[in-house]
Parts: structure tokens; C-alpha cells; sequence
């Protein structure tokens, strides 16, 4: 083991110390393996203590380093050693893409480089070039070895959270029941349906994400009066009598927690109208044959469009609006829409409307997600 100075002798012994009073403690009146008699700790047992308690201490024990938590392969400590040594070939082409192709923002974001030293390194690419190697970019004025590999970890780190973010979503279960991801990658078409306090909006897509129907029905009986079973079904089943045929219709899983008893009624509302069209698009089913309505978690949806805010989901109009100009001016548009459904919706996302459209808006990126997830 390597020489530890007297200061952190001193901490590790209290610390050896107060496990063995703690341990002694919890254990009071049994004996046998799990007694402890007091005793100097050996030195040995120093290893022990590569814990939690000081792992910002930056103390070497037992040839680990305990700085953040993290192993002293992923730094690069020695100042004479070249920098495109100290990372893999994947990792040298990861950080010289994020340094030769961010714009100042983009800059700005990585760990240390806010400021000047992000205008200089855009400078320093418009005077000679896009860096060719780690090793390049310590010529930048103001980064020198070490400030250079915080830079260099940072965009490492950022990236594989980017990737382990994609693969949540991508390994997710966001489709309940359950089905094979063959069959749901063969379906042609796809009604996406979405529902509110007094809504229900459906889109019609097919696996090129062209969209062939979409609008919406208001359902006048929804949350009035005394939630009437009879006249929610009326409401249901003269929405689902527009529905055209597909493989599969996707309902949106609301995101409103039980636990939330302020908003009950309204929980309570969107559990009976899933329920009533699960039922009602749900055809009498062979053993075996794989359910034709499901759930699509509305979580999922918002974290593929970078919509979530903490637990809570921004609107989509934006996402929307600028698919539905895509589609007009370019010729290998995200989605497809006809000419007559943007003539018809164009004006139904406008942020001064008092009626957004905001279930119409959900329905179309809750088809998008759909066909791109199961791409990924």
C-alpha cells in the first residue's frame, strides 16, 4: 500500500474506530462471529476504507483513487505524456468531432469552456483549420494539458449520457401490453389516439410517416355533470365510428399520478374513457393472437422529442409547426402531410388560440415516436 500522510492516518484510524463502536453497538449481547473486541487496526485493513465518506478527498489507498468516485485510468495525470495516448481512437474521434463542429452555445455547454476560451477555440479553427489531434488543442490560447483533459472528459462524459438516454428509451417497455417487436414493425398503419377533458383527436400514419387522417372530435358529456356512463359511450363510439381500419391503434397512457388527489376527477375521467375504448376497438381475440390496442407511454413520447421538464412534459406545438412547414418546403420532409390537412391545422397550434389544439398536436408526435422507436 502506498505512504499515507498523519492527517489521514489519523482520519482512517477514528474512522476504523467508529465501526468497530457502531458494529459493537448494533450487535450489544450477541457474541460469537459477529463480537468484536476493540483492538489496533492492522494495516491491512486500511484498504477497507475506499467508501463513500471521503471520496472527494482525493486519497490514494490500496492503488485506487477516490477522486469523484472515479478509477485514475479515466485521467490522463501524467503532464509529459501526449495527449492522443491517453484515449482510445473512438474517444480521440468523439471530442475532435464536438471541438471542430460546435458553434459558440454548443461551446459553451462543455465544462470549462464558457467564455473566452469557447471564442477561442472558434478563432482558433478560422485561422488553421479544424483540429487534426488532442494534442492540437492545447495551442489554443488559454488551454493548456490539464484544463485540456477536463475538456476532453467532459464531452466524453456528455456523450456516453446521451447515448445511455437514447438506450432508456430505445430498451424502455414504452408499449403495453406487450408484443412482439416484429409485428409491430410490420404493421402498415397506425391510428394514434390522444384524449382530454373534452377531446378525443386521432392520426392516421403509415409506416413512411405520411398522414392520412387527422383531426378530432369534441365529446360534449366529458367531465359534466354527473359523468354519465351512457353518454360517454355515445360520445366514444361516434368518435371510433371515424376511425378508419389499421393494424394497430395506440392509445396515449396519461401521466397523472394517484397520488395527486387534487386532480382525481380528472384522473378518474381519463381512466374511464381509456378503459371505454379499449373496449370498444378491442375485437373478440383468439388465444394467443396479439392484442390490436395498445398503450403508449406519453413519458416516452415527451423524452424522444426532448419535451420533458423535470417529471413534467412542455407542449409539442413548436415540434409540430415546424414539421408541418418541413413538409411543404422540403422535399425529404420528417413527416409527410397532405396539402389539405395543413391548410386545415395550420393555424390550430398558435400560442395567442384559446383552443391550442394540444391533443391534436400530441397524437401526431405520439405516431412519429411510434415508428421511430421501433427504427432505433
Amino acid at each position: 500500500m502506498g505512504h499515507i500522510c498523519k492527517k489521514h492516518q489519523h482520519l482512517l484510524s477514528n474512522m476504523w474506530l467508529a465501526r468497530r463502536l457502531a458494529t459493537s453497538f448494533v450487535l450489544k449481547g450477541h457474541c460469537g462471529l459477529f463480537s468484536y473486541t476493540l483492538r489496533s487496526p492492522p494495516a491491512n485493513d486500511l484498504r477497507l476504507f475506499h467508501c463513500a465518506c471521503y471520496r472527494r478527498s482525493g486519497i490514494t489507498v490500496a492503488g485506487f483513487n477516490t477522486v469523484n468516485g472515479s478509477d485514475s485510468s479515466e485521467f490522463c495525470h501524467d503532464d509529459n505524456k501526449p495527449l492522443d495516448s491517453c484515449y482510445t481512437a473512438d474517444q480521440r474521434s468523439v471530442i475532435l468531432q464536438r471541438l471542430n463542429t460546435a458553434t459558440e452555445s454548443e461551446l459553451a455547454q462543455i465544462k470549462l469552456l464558457r467564455g473566452r476560451k469557447a471564442v477561442n477555440i472558434l478563432s482558433y479553427r478560422t485561422m488553421h483549420g479544424p483540429f487534426n489531434s488532442l494534442e492540437s488543442v492545447i495551442n489554443v490560447p488559454l488551454l493548456k494539458h490539464k484544463s485540456a483533459v477536463i475538456v476532453f472528459n467532459s464531452i466524453l462524459k456528455s456523450d456516453e449520457m446521451k447515448d445511455r438516454r437514447k438506450g432508456k428509451i430505445h430498451l424502455a417497455k414504452f408499449i403495453r401490453p406487450e408484443v412482439d417487436r416484429a409485428l409491430l414493425k410490420e404493421a402498415s398503419s397506425i391510428i394514434s389516439i390522444v384524449f382530454g377533458t373534452n377531446k378525443i383527436a386521432w392520426t392516421h400514419m403509415d409506416r413512411a410517416k405520411n398522414v392520412l387522417d387527422w383531426q378530432q372530435e369534441e365529446c360534449k358529456s366529458f367531465m359534466n355533470g354527473t359523468y354519465m356512463a351512457s353518454d360517454y359511450l355515445a360520445d366514444i363510439s361516434a368518435a371510433i365510428s371515424k376511425f378508419p381500419a389499421a393494424d394497430f391503434f395506440v392509445v396515449e397512457k396519461p401521466s397523472i399520478s394517484p397520488q395527486n388527489t387534487s386532480l382525481f376527477p380528472v384522473m378518474a375521467h381519463l381512466r374511464t374513457v381509456e378503459a371505454m375504448l379499449f373496449a370498444l376497438l378491442t375485437p373478440v381475440r383468439e388465444p394467443g393472437r396479439s392484442p390490436k390496442v395498445l398503450n403508449m407511454m406519453r413519458t416516452a413520447v415527451g423524452r424522444h422529442f426532448d419535451l420533458m421538464v423535470g417529471d413534467s412534459r412542455a407542449s409539442g406545438a413548436e415540434t409540430v409547426r415546424n414539421m408541418m412547414t418541413e413538409s411543404v418546403m422540403k422535399q425529404e420532409p420528417r413527416v409527410v402531410f397532405p396539402h389539405n390537412l395543413v391548410v386545415k391545422h395550420r393555424n390550430s397550434f398558435q400560442m395567442s388560440s384559446k383552443n391550442r389544439g394540444e391533443e391534436l398536436c400530441d397524437t401526431l408526435l405520439q405516431a412519429v415516436a411510434f415508428f421511430e422507436l421501433l427504427r432505433e
